[in-house]
């Protein structure tokens, strides 16, 4: 594994005491922050580079020349507030809160680990003042936060910064008019970096005279360099004493601070498509980005008479290792977390190339896309047949009202987006369309627990509850690649009620194999694992996985039990459940959800209804609680969800019963 050094605080200390002007400080704090960034997200196998790189120089003004909060302390009732609306630049602050001591090293040496920070801002760590991730709500926290430091009587500035594809949520402009009427002080930075996830913002939904737009709702709206430290002080300086909403947009570059990750040669270099929005950087690129970054750090600080940097391998154990000044050659060492194994399978890619081969067929099918085409796999779609792909940009309401209109015209919509935004956001509208009778397959990509590194603004594990419910809405999570191309199928051309189709983001820890003759059928699923103590059903790559762990596990022990793939998750047929349970007293329902709401209330009510209650005890296995932070293992293993977990719950439930 590549070896990964971080620049520790007494370094920062340092440089901040040293006899040089701020002019010269600032810069080089915002690169050391930017290489710890870098580090960080390389250390953790995922983040948020790009933008994290493009609102370094702005943050870092922030907390080491225009706020108290370092000053006054993190709990101080008058100290100055900052937080990040966007959120997946939160590895950026992370780095800042490091520098100046707010944030502890053992939990930022720890960036998407359990215990340690997590990928989308949560209160739970020292410094964070707001949840963000999910986008367009920060505005109208903000101004809340004036709102009772006025009412408390409580000094203090609040600043929040907005990313500019962000600003394609509706409820910013619901909160630029009220925030104008009310007169509230809040000061908005918008970091304009023109890039959302992989394109220009002009390509996906272009913001138009932004400064027009912030002015006629009554702010005051100052433009600025966000790069230039003096740039970034006269902006703050010119906006101080507005009494009402203030706004400043710092034109920036996504990727700030590494050449090959800056957005123009980014693009260039990349037939106009971003690579550094996302994941964590290749072995090569980390080690010319941190090269680059440390070259430069080291250059300037020989100018102004100041010993190069001094930086530390972090090992996994949470100890360092040394490194000669200016060295930064990385070699191999076993610093990796550890992980669920991974298959070469993407649930999510059958489900894109399902619905490419389905267009030639089926012409009224059309995808809608909230810039994640590349996420949802529909990238294919979009190149293949542009006339049929919509792309709404981070618009997930008006996305969805959308694809009620294109359905009653007799298209069939095909919606993407993450399933925690998606089901959640833009509920409200689901239901209308739903109750016109007219049919929308909705993607709900990125559905349950895992990937736990993002946090909880991205795990879904309520969506099923939010939808299941709805009589004409078929909720459906296939297990492998043929479940999934068969689920679409049916879904686009046999299906009369609205599918939501939860869909898992990364591979599939192992490949399933279904059995031979097994056709997907509504509510049915088929045994993968023969057994008669105990019957535990599950759904998805994921917990299929772990289902299927625990009875390799149980069966060492003498202890039988089945396992039973059931996609369908508000759907059962009472005949093939009978069939599939008879014998057998013992069934547990393992979910990739919250325990209520989902395929254990579903099978509950079905077992109740058909009479086969009275014969069964029946436990569920869910997400307890919201969600924890980590890699796979440790956020399985922190919920109980694990097969070590489940085989010890199962076999302990049984034998008690």
């Amino acid at each position: 594994m590549t070896r990964i050094q971080f620049i520790r605080r007494p370094e920062f200390a340092r440089v901040w005491a040293a006899s040089i002007d701020s002019s010269l400080k600032l810069p080089l704090i915002a690169d050391m922050c930017r290489a710890n960034t870098l580090a960080a997200v390389k250390r953790a196998g995922s983040g948020h580079l790009g933008s994290s790189f493009s609102a370094m120089d702005i943050v870092t003004w922030l907390y080491y020349r225009e706020l108290n909060t370092a000053r006054v302390g993190i709990g101080h009732p008058d100290r100055d507030i900052y937080f990040s609306s966007k959120g997946h630049d939160v590895p950026g602050l992370y780095s800042v809160l490091y520098s100046l001591g707010l944030l502890e090293e053992s939990r930022f040496m720890k960036l998407r680990r359990h215990g340690g920070v997590d990928g989308h801002p949560d209160v739970g760590v020292p410094g964070i003042e707001a949840n963000s991730g999910s986008l367009g709500m920060g505005t109208s926290k903000a101004k809340g936060m004036v709102w009772a430091k006025r009412f408390l009587g409580r000094k203090g500035r609040v600043v929040v910064m907005l990313g500019d594809g962000e600003l394609q949520e509706g409820q910013n402009y619901e909160a630029f008019q009220t925030a104008a009427h009310q007169q509230i002080p809040v000061t908005v930075v918008i970091d304009h970096n023109k890039l959302q996830s992989d394109k220009p913002l002009d390509e996906i939904i272009t913001l138009g005279d932004l400064e027009a737009k912030l002015r006629a709702f009554g702010w005051k709206v100052v433009r600025t360099q966000g790069h230039d430290f003096s740039a970034i002080e006269h902006a703050f300086r010119s906006i101080e004493s507005e009494p009402g909403p203030r706004a400043i947009i710092a034109d920036t570059i996504k990727g700030r601070g590494v050449s090959f990750m800056e957005h123009p040669e980014a693009l260039r270099a990349n037939a106009g498509k971003y690579r550094w929005h996302a994941g964590a950087p290749d072995d090569a690129s980390f080690i010319a980005a941190y090269a680059e970054l440390r070259q430069r750090l080291d250059a300037r600080l020989s100018e102004v008479s100041l010993d190069p940097i001094h930086s530390h391998e972090a090992m996994e154990d949470g100890t360092f290792v040394a490194n000669v000044p200016g060295d930064v050659a990385l070699g191999e060492d076993g610093v990796a977390p550890p992980r669920l194994g991974a298959a070469a399978e993407y649930v999510a890619q059958a489900f894109g190339d399902a619905l490419v081969d389905l267009a030639a067929t089926v012409p009224p099918l059309v995808v809608l896309d909230g810039d994640l085409a590349v996420d949802c796999r529909v990238r294919k779609f979009e190149e293949l047949f542009p006339t049929r792909f919509i792309e709404n940009g981070i618009s997930e309401q008006d996305m969805v009202s959308m694809a009620g209109g294109l359905a009653r015209q007799g298209l069939i919509p095909v919606v993407n987006s993450f399933a925690s935004f998606l089901a959640s956001r833009a509920n409200e509208q689901i239901y209308n369309n739903a109750t016109e009778r007219s049919k929308v397959i909705y993607a709900c990509h990125y559905a349950g627990l895992i990937p736990a590194g993002p946090g909880k603004s991205h795990q879904s594990i309520r969506d099923v509850s939010l939808l299941a419910a709805l009589p004409n809405m078929v909720v459906v999570q296939p297990v492998n690649s043929v479940e999934t191309r068969a689920a679409v199928e049916w879904a686009v051309r046999e299906a009369s009620d609205n599918v939501a189709m939860r869909l898992v983001i990364g591979p599939s820890p192992r490949v399933i194999t279904l059995p031979a003759g097994y056709q997907l059928r509504v509510g049915t699923g088929c045994v993968l694992h023969p057994g008669h103590d105990a019957v535990l059903f599950a759904y998805g790559p994921v917990m299929i996985h772990e289902a299927l762990t625990a009875a390799e596990k149980l069966a060492a022990q003498g202890f039988s039990l089945k396992v039973v793939n059931l996609p369908w998750l508000n759907r059962t047929d009472a005949n093939w459940l009978g069939e599939v349970i008879s014998g057998i007293e013992n069934l547990f329902v393992l979910e990739d959800h919250a325990p209520v709401g989902a395929l254990g209330d579903q099978l509950l009510r079905t077992l109740t209804v058909s009479g086969h209650g009275r014969r069964h005890r029946v436990q569920v296995f869910g997400v307890e609680g919201f969600p924890v932070c980590g890699n796979p293992a440790e956020a399985l293993r922190a919920h109980q969800l694990d097969g070590a977990s489940l085989a010890e719950r199962i076999v302990h439930q049984a034998r008690t019963s």
